[in-house]
């Protein structure tokens, strides 16, 4: 989304549109409150025209590295042109990031420790709010020249910040994978009601899987098989189900 500036018009009345420093784009978009995602996907036309190139991202990673941070994390942007001081306060921290074959690639961890975070922690679980987005200024970029081509193909960019979004531009980029509490499982009935909570089984489906894994497991390493390896093996299981 390219934001146009501020004009002023003869009765001395701007119009609805904000002059920012630097573009928002929109990508689809436990309690240690870690997830991952995509920032941007490379090669796909978003819902604005514009088309990001692979090695967009190299040049500004590597100035964000060389002052040990990454962009911030935030909600909405901040809340958008209408949002307070406190939208402007990060609701977590970005860990890792980096280009490959696909785009951007985020990991990150919410602040959960906060109400606010609980709150957006559970919408991310329950998979209502799977938006990212990137907030940056294009530096070196191409124009389309006919009508099937992108309006802009984005070849190099400064990065600024990546937020958890509600919608966004490009609708194959989203949060893939939050972290649970699959680490804390310690024994069967722990497995069965994560299943229950964090997998939406029903409580007869959740007691049955967890029956036939111990059983499946059991069987395949023989009557041996202790209790921690088969609690590895089931929450192995359930990662994947995830």
């Amino acid at each position: 989304m390219t934001l146009e500036p501020i004009e002023a018009k003869s009765d001395g009345q701007a119009p609805g549109r904000l002059s920012v420093g630097f573009e928002v784009k929109f990508a689809e978009n436990a309690q240690d409150g870690t997830f991952s995602g995509y920032g941007s996907i490379f090669d796909i036309e978003d819902y604005g025209g514009d088309v990001i190139k692979r090695g967009a991202f190299r040049a500004t990673l590597k100035e964000w590295s060389a002052k040990n941070k990454l962009p911030k994390m935030l909600l909405q942007h901040g809340g958008g042109w209408a949002g307070s001081a406190n939208d402007m306060v990060p609701i977590g921290k970005w860990t890792k990031m980096s280009e490959d074959e696909t785009g951007l690639r985020v990991e990150g961890r919410l602040f959960t420790e906060s109400e606010r975070g609980k709150m957006i922690y559970a919408a991310m679980r329950e998979g209502e709010l799977d938006g990212l987005s990137i907030g940056y200024r294009a530096k070196e970029f191409t124009l389309g020249t006919k009508p099937d081509e992108p309006y802009r193909t984005i070849k190099r960019l400064d990065l600024m910040e990546v937020s958890v979004v509600l919608f966004g531009m490009n609708p194959v980029a989203l949060v893939d994978a939050v972290k649970s509490d699959i680490d804390d499982l310690a024994t069967l009935s722990d497995v069965e009601k994560f299943l229950r909570e964090a997998g939406g089984f029903s409580r007869k489906t959740a007691t049955a899987l967890v029956s036939r894994v111990a059983r499946i497991a059991q069987r395949e390493a023989g009557a041996s098989k202790s209790l921690d390896d088969l609690l590895e093996q089931i929450r192995s299981t359930s990662s994947r189900i995830r």
